[in-house]
């Protein structure tokens, strides 16, 4: 039986702890490791953790952040296939044997990922994280991998390395797009095996303008650009700060998504493409006419 390594780093979730353990150890494969990596959380993470005693290996001890978190976690186990829960997500029933079946019927592939629920604080459904088949070129488009429900064999960790501990937002996607570039096989089941949980002190709401910097390296570091769509997402950021309230009509607010990000185009990627134009000035025009539908019209006089 292949061995299966469950990571969970953790730090001041003792709210959601609990479900994120349960749907690791209630799963019904056999062959299963589980450790948290604690970073000394001052909530009631302890005296949930102590509910587990002897069915979890607990480390606690300061860390760099999450992906170093992870990375103690992955030096700490040894079964062949890696999966990292995060503090607040949680597993399906059955995902494990589902995904390790999958790994026993294709040695030859190195990630496994499948589909996720989007659920809110009280575990209800919100939606689903937008994943499809393989194809390395709109991995650097869109992160259609979604973390929790991704698994890759530890061969990987040895030709690739860790995850990269100097990121907060994106060591997810990054590690997928390092794998990408380097060969690795890749291959989609198309059954839900995870729940990505998502509330207001979820890192990506709360990240800002930090997201998109960390993306926009990463991006340029595998693709060697910023894809216009992410320009436009970092776009719609940038104005959000400033405030919706501050633009005065749907003109001022077109113009100004149009001269962030061209800005932001020639910043990343030395120049603007004609997509990137054409899609600005259809907002553009698009503003133009409801001002126009605001205005009285004048009618002809007989």
């Amino acid at each position: 039986m292949i061995r299966l390594s469950i990571i969970t780093p953790s730090f001041n979730q003792g709210r959601f702890l609990e479900r994120t353990i349960r749907s690791v150890v209630e799963q019904d494969y056999p062959g299963l490791e589980y450790i948290i990596c604690d970073a000394c959380s001052s909530d009631d993470t302890a005296s949930v953790l102590n509910r587990y005693e002897g069915r979890v290996r607990v480390v606690r001890e300061t860390d760099g952040g999450q992906a170093d978190a992870v990375n103690k976690g992955i030096q700490r186990t040894n079964g062949e296939v890696i999966g990292w829960l995060n503090s607040d997500d949680t597993y399906m029933p059955g995902a494990l044997s589902t995904v390790m079946g999958y790994f026993v019927r294709h040695p030859d592939v190195d990630v496994v990922y499948g589909d996720a629920h989007l659920i809110d604080a009280e575990d209800r459904v919100v939606g689903r994280y937008y994943t499809q088949s393989w194809d390395p070129r709109q991995l650097v488009e869109r992160p259609f991998l979604c973390q929790p429900a991704v698994f890759f064999r530890r061969r990987m960790i040895q030709k690739f390395g860790l995850l990269d501990a100097d990121l907060n937002y994106t060591l997810d996607y990054e590690y997928w797009l390092r794998l990408a570039r380097g060969g690795a096989r890749f291959a989609y089941a198309p059954v839900t095996l995870a729940s990505s949980r998502v509330h207001d002190d979820t890192k990506t709401l709360t990240g800002g303008l930090r997201i998109h910097h960390e993306l926009s390296v990463v991006l340029k570091r595998y693709a060697g650009y910023v894809p216009d769509g992410w320009l436009l997402t970092q776009t719609q950021a940038v104005v959000r700060e400033r405030g919706v309230e501050h633009f005065k009509s749907p003109v001022a607010f077109a113009l100004q998504v149009a001269v962030v990000s061209w800005r932001l185009s020639l910043q990343h990627n030395g120049s603007i493409s004609p997509w990137l134009v054409r899609s600005t000035l259809r907002t553009l025009g698009s503003g133009l006419v409801k001002t126009a539908l605001r205005r009285p019209v004048a009618l002809p006089l007989s």
